[in-house]
Formats: structure tokens, sequence, C-alpha cells
């Protein structure tokens, strides 16, 4: 009974620590917007009073709301689009029988090897012909609906049950009605999950807005963090404020739905 209580103990107090290290860096980040930035570099863990006087350099150097605004509206628009196309290609690859669909989803997923780099230039040339500089439209579509979302759906789908999709039929439900009507609800962990993902990797996006948004009204928060470091000084405190404000978002995201996000990730559907 002892050792059961010990190791018990000990199991505990490691997950503590592990707990602590993980989520120390977090603590440290917004004990840091509270500092003037000579204190951050002194590495004081004590909380200080200048918050609300780094949230003011914060908001008068920089277009703060703006670039909150954008990335939330590029994020929301990439994560939508992902969401509707990725799960309709995802749910056709797996209910639907085609003998050449088992090679267009090796080609798809081939195509996650080939880094973006590659296809920057020519997508930057391409887009602004097409006038989508500065534009919701070009930030989302290099990113909307990506093979690894497409397999993820697709890897969901087989837990859907066909039944469903027979006895739907059979009440007079088309295809799409199906896949609106009962694929969606009952594969809602996967549509969590696969919201998490995407938003935050538009959120977090810093290279092709880099490229793409040239106008100071088009930047996002990834590219306001950056310009704060550009110059010859940097406000470690402003700084740090910035960067607590910009996970804030997907920080909420992620906790309003982690009950479903690791079922979604493992493809199961409830």
């Amino acid at each position: 009974m002892n050792k059961k209580k010990l190791f018990r103990a000990s199991k505990y107090g490691f997950l503590i620590i592990i707990s602590f290290l993980s989520l120390f860096p977090l603590l440290w980040m917004f004990i840091a917007a509270t500092n003037k930035s000579v204190d951050v570099l002194a590495g004081t863990l004590i909380p200080g009073k200048n918050l609300i006087e780094n949230f003011k350099v914060l908001t008068v150097n920089t277009n703060l709301y703006r670039a909150m605004w954008n990335s939330f509206k590029y994020a929301a628009v990439t994560t939508l689009a992902s969401l509707l196309i990725s799960s309709l290609a995802g749910y056709g690859f797996e209910i639907y029988h085609d003998r050449g669909k088992d090679m267009l989803m090796k080609i798809l997923l081939l195509s996650m090897m080939v880094p973006f780099a590659v296809i920057m230039v020519p997508l930057y040339m391409l887009f602004g012909d097409l006038g989508l500089l500065n534009t919701t439209a070009g930030f989302a579509l290099p990113t909307v609906s990506t093979a690894f979302l497409i397999f993820l759906f697709r890897q969901s789908s087989r837990n859907f049950p066909h039944e469903v999709i027979e006895a739907s039929r059979l009440d007079g439900l088309t295809e799409i009605g199906i896949f609106f009507k009962m694929f969606i609800p009952i594969m809602r962990s996967t549509y969590a999950a696969a919201a998490v993902i995407t938003f935050m990797n538009a959120w977090n996006n810093y290279l092709w807005p880099l490229i793409i948004m040239q106008k100071d009204s088009a930047k996002t928060m990834p590219l306001l963090i950056s310009n704060l470091t550009a110059g010859y000084t940097t406000d470690y405190g402003v700084l740090m404020l910035a960067v607590g404000i910009s996970i804030l978002p997907t920080l909420i995201l992620f906790l309003a739905l982690q009950k479903n996000f690791a079922e979604g990730v493992t493809g199961s559907a409830k």
C-alpha cells in the first residue's frame, strides 16, 4: 500500500513539474508584459506596474486593433473555407467509389512534400496579376484545403456509418443533404480539431503575409510583432505584451474546443 501511495505521489509530482516547465514561458511572458524593458532584461520574475503604460505605447506606436482585426478576419475566412472544402473532399474520397481516387489521394499527399518556398514567388506573381495583393482572398487561397486536412477528413469518414447514408437516401435526402444534415453533426470532433489546427496556422502565418500584404492597413499580428524588433532598440515589455495579446485568440479557441480536439485528431466520431 505504501509503495502504491509512493508511486502515485511520484507520478503526480512528475506531472506537476512537467506542467510547470511547460507553462513557465507563458507565465514569464505575462510577467514581462507588466514590466519596463530594463526590468525584463534584468530577468525579474516579479509582476510590475507598467502594464497600462506598455499598452499605451503599443497602441500609439502601432496599429494594434487593425492588425488584430486583420488576423482574425484572414484566419476566420481561411478556417471556414478550409473546413467546407476539405471535408467535402475527404467525404467524397471515402464514401464514393472511383478507380482513380487512391492515385489522386497519393498525389495530394505527395504535394505535402513540396516546400512553400518553391511556389512562393510564382504565387506572388500570379496573385499580383490577378489583383489579389493586400486582400483576404490573396491571404486565404494558398492555404485553403490543405492535403493534410483532406487526409484527416478522409480517415475520419471511415468511421461514418454507411447505414446512415443508405437510410438517408431511402428517406429522400440528396447527397448534399446527407453531407450537411448527417455527416457534419456526426463528425463534429473532426471539425473541431481541423478548426483549431487551421485557425492557429492561419493566425501565426508570417511569411506569406509578409510578401503579399504590402499596405500598413493590411498587416497582421505576426507582422506587427516583427516590426517591434525592427528598430535600433526594442522595448521588451511592449514586445511581450504584443505577443501575449496575439496568443489569446488561439488559446481561447483551443480551450473552447479541447474536449473534441483529441477525438478529432485520432479520427474518432461521436
